[in-house]
């Protein structure tokens, strides 16, 4: 655990600035693609989601967290995350097309990167030995919110990824003494609950039943490979 917050402020005392810039594109980005959602809005947000995935891989836990024992795998999970999004500014699978039917819960998701700070300070915490927005789960609701304010096509295997990440964030809360996930895991299982619903609404009536088996057993083979990696490191840690 002393590992663990030692290596967080020396995350924020070394890039506050570029947390707090990083933080900036994010909220523009987010506002224009709801008031103007056009081509290239679209495309830089999916730019910006590739370049902040990297930047937990690399600058997080590659750089900044390498000292934890399980630091590696981490980097590997959010380095795949990043090539997802690369792949999908190729691709344009993910179109952003609005969906206001949960703005209660995404209205939720995108105030808890500013609340997990906020909760740090409650709990007697201060600069730099504290959470903040451009870290892990940060990241991870931020995206989780995006993706279900915007969830008539998005890409599963980023929800399904980001799922497992909420899982263990319960264990963290007692390993890490992080109450504050909490936030991410309880709000992520409706969230989650919701991608596939809507999913499943979308594809199952069609007479193309057999590619959404194909994908749904493909989720379920990723979901199991990504399940006993993030547990080995869960064991690792312990």
């Amino acid at each position: 655990m002393e590992i663990f917050w030692n290596t967080i402020a020396q995350y924020n005392e070394g890039t506050w600035w570029a947390q707090l810039f990083i933080t900036i594109v994010g909220i523009t980005l987010t506002i224009l693609l709801y008031r103007k959602p056009v081509t290239w809005v679209k495309r830089s947000m999916k730019i910006y989601m590739v370049f902040l995935n990297a930047w937990i891989s690399i600058v997080y836990y590659m750089t900044y967290c390498n000292t934890r024992s399980y630091s590696y795998i981490l980097t590997l999970f959010w380095g795949v995350i990043a090539l997802i999004w690369l792949w999908d500014l190729y691709a344009n699978y993910t179109q952003f097309e609005r969906n206001p039917r949960y703005k209660f819960l995404v209205g939720v998701l995108y105030a808890m990167p500013f609340l997990y700070p906020l909760l740090s300070w409650a709990r007697g915490m201060g600069f730099p030995m504290m959470t903040t927005t451009v870290m892990p789960c940060s990241v991870a609701v931020f995206t989780i919110g995006l993706l279900l304010g915007f969830s008539r096509k998005v890409n599963l295997i980023v929800i399904l990824f980001l799922c497992h990440w909420a899982l263990i964030a319960f264990s963290k809360v007692y390993i890490y003494k992080i109450p504050e996930d909490l936030l991410l895991a309880s709000a992520t299982v409706p969230a989650i609950y919701l991608f596939f619903k809507n999913y499943f609404d979308q594809n199952l009536h069609k007479e193309t039943k057999l590619s959404a088996r194909l994908m749904n057993g493909f989720l379920i083979f990723i979901c199991v490979v990504v399940g006993i990696l993030l547990s080995i490191t869960l064991f690792q840690g312990i």
